[in-house]
């Protein structure tokens, strides 16, 4: 991992006359031009749709409820739409971008757009799932754009290595949003769900439509709100004992709790004794159950042995 501060501006980065304050954040022939200048093409492999629509990104900011005190972390800045929004409303912000190009260019764009909070930003040059530790004071909020393909792992990941973090705001497509706001009972209740729920209160926060990011996407977005637990999960089970009986649960839905976990357990009969010692029936499915059963099912393992 390596950090990029912004008194170094990349020298290939095209300068750019300070923009007024009003005038700060990337409307669509800024976001154009940039890309242009940089050769950058967004490319699906990394699910690159980048935000051109100014209302938006704030919008974004005031759901996230950043406040002048916070320390945000960014996954995925690109071309630093949602930074600059950020940036006019925290006290620091972070970005933690993979792509070589985008990394080297962003630093150099706040510096031109926002320079009297240029020194507010730093920059991780990494993949978000191997960072485990970040530049300055603990984060204490997480905003990002996340790609479909890697939403639930990052976001999981983020949660679990930076327990500083209090509130998060992702916008990610709305399929996925669902799942990860679901409760149980729900047709698309599965492991996202359980495992969001592990560290935090998670609920919708709204919708957001395809014409606002270049290139404009085939599905719809939609942002999700996580805020922390105030108390932890009550278990003597740790999280990935927990974990375990969630993705044992869900790797066949279909099934019976008993039939569902009996690898688990290590035999239907056991995985039954330990259902019914966490006082959950044998009959349930993952789809019905909470967090906390889950959480009572691992501590049970091993029950009428």
């Amino acid at each position: 991992m390596s950090t990029t501060e912004p008194d170094a501006p990349d020298a290939t980065t095209p300068a750019a006359a300070p923009p007024a304050a009003s005038d700060a954040l990337l409307g669509p022939a800024d976001v154009r031009e940039l890309a242009t200048a940089l050769g950058v093409r967004p490319t699906k492999q990394r699910g690159q749709n980048f935000v051109i629509d100014a209302n938006t990104v704030r919008r974004i900011v005031r759901t996230a409820e950043v406040r002048p005190d916070d320390v945000v972390v960014e996954i995925g800045p690109g071309l630093g739409s949602l930074t600059l929004a950020l940036l006019e409303a925290a006290d620091r912000v972070t970005a933690v971008e993979i792509d070589d190009t985008l990394a080297a260019a962003l630093p150099a764009t706040i510096e031109a757009r926002m320079p009297t909070r240029a020194g507010r930003f730093s920059l991780v040059h990494s993949d978000a799932l191997r960072v485990r530790e970040l530049p300055g004071p603990a984060p204490t909020a997480l905003v990002a754009n996340l790609p479909y393909n890697v939403a639930v792992p990052v976001l999981l990941h983020m949660l679990e290595h930076f327990p500083t973090i209090e509130r998060t705001l992702i916008m990610v497509q709305a399929e996925v949003a669902d799942r990860l706001a679901a409760a149980p009972g729900n047709k698309v209740y599965g492991v996202p769900s359980v495992k969001a729920n592990w560290y935090a209160d998670v609920k919708r926060a709204g919708a957001i439509g395809r014409t606002v990011f270049w290139p404009a996407p085939n599905v719809d977005s939609g942002l999700v709100s996580l805020v922390r637990r105030k108390e932890p999960v009550r278990t003597t089970a740790d999280r990935t004992e927990v974990f375990a009986v969630v993705d044992a649960a869900f790797a066949q839905r279909r099934k019976t709790l008993r039939a569902a976990l009996s690898g688990w357990a290590g035999s239907a009969p056991a995985a039954e004794a330990a259902l019914v010692a966490a006082g959950v029936s044998p009959q349930a499915r993952g789809e019905s159950l909470t967090v906390e059963e889950f959480a009572r099912i691992a501590e049970s393992k091993g029950a009428g042995a």
